[in-house]
């Protein structure tokens, strides 16, 4: 397989992602609004839905309070990228296993897709934070899956948290998010068959070739 087919992975990402992106830009207006006054659209009952949101900062809407922050983390996005294009370039001319390299596809067309948000959507789409010094760079990543599986109430013997509510799934994140998620968890969970030899090297000696070593 091509590096150029890895890439297609990339860009198979990056076009998904932002059709529903931008789909969802320009109709979540004619959605319902919950009891927050957020629009939502139900897709499977109560525990799948699109929810529209703005995230101005990281993943779970962690952000920096100052003002280059958000620059910072465009800045800090696009080097990322630039490093996964590499790393990527290096690992296909190393002749590294096929799953390690389809898993840094989805991770780079993850990356992208969030990076086109944060560099152009605050003048494509005029949403970058009101206080913002330029709209360029500082655009919002726009989410929507929402996985509200169950709310329970905690018992009340818990400490601190007891007798509150706890909903599962509470994230609501895109398809970008998404393909890096899956991308580093396949690496995870398989990064002993994608790096063989290094986990040969790193597997301590067994009694029995203690025992077969020759002796001075």
């Amino acid at each position: 397989m091509k590096i150029c087919k890895y890439f297609l992975i990339s860009l198979a990402v990056i076009l998904i992602d932002q059709s529903l992106k931008l789909w969802v830009y320009h109709n979540y207006q004619s959605w319902p609004g919950n009891i927050f006054g957020e629009h939502e659209l139900k897709i499977f009952g109560d525990w799948f839905r699109l929810h529209y949101l703005l995230n101005p900062g990281m993943a779970f809407g962690l952000k920096w309070d100052n003002e280059f922050g958000k620059l910072a983390l465009t800045l800090f996005r696009i080097v990322a990228m630039i490093g996964i294009i590499y790393y990527m370039l290096h690992s296909f001319r190393k002749n590294l296993h096929v799953g390690f390299l389809v898993s840094l596809g989805l991770i780079l067309g993850g990356a992208i897709g969030n990076v086109i948000d944060s560099a152009f959507y605050g003048v494509w789409l005029n949403n970058a934070p009101p206080d913002s010094p330029t709209p360029w760079f500082h655009g919002q990543v726009i989410d929507m899956l929402f996985f509200p599986l169950f709310d329970v109430q905690l018992p009340n013997a818990l400490p601190l948290i007891g007798g509150k509510g706890f909903l599962f799934f509470s994230p609501v994140f895109n398809i970008a998010d998404s393909s890096i998620f899956i991308g580093v968890s396949i690496i995870l969970i398989f990064q002993k068959k994608f790096f063989p030899q290094e986990a040969k090297t790193t597997e301590p000696a067994t009694d029995s070739a203690l025992e077969e070593e020759p002796l001075p």
